[in-house]
């Protein structure tokens, strides 16, 4: 099994990049449960979703946070060429999640 996992960027279509599987699964997991919690606020900015998904951190990957928001913004990305998030049109940046 790989230890990393190929992730897509909605600013430069086709281009993939990979990164730590472990890490991307873990974020991604508590992005959605944030939007989910969150779900009155959508579309709702990155920095209200930062905060939404802190209870759901696994703190052995991201102790006390750290390197959490870029890791937020690896899988946002992510999740937007995937079409599972969609983007507000303004800013700042608000997302919402599709069906």
């Amino acid at each position: 099994m790989s230890d990393k996992i190929e992730v897509q960027n909605v600013n430069t279509p086709g281009r993939t990049t990979r990164v730590d599987a472990a890490k991307y699964t873990a974020m991604r997991e508590a992005l959605l449960k944030g939007m989910k919690d969150a779900q009155a606020e959508q579309p709702i900015t990155v920095k209200r979703l930062r905060e939404a998904l802190d209870p759901y951190l696994d703190q052995a990957l991201f102790p006390g946070g750290a390197t959490a928001g870029w890791w937020l913004k690896s899988v946002q990305l992510d999740l937007e060429a995937k079409g599972i998030l969609i983007r507000a049109k303004g800013s700042p940046v608000r997302l919402s999640q599709t069906g």
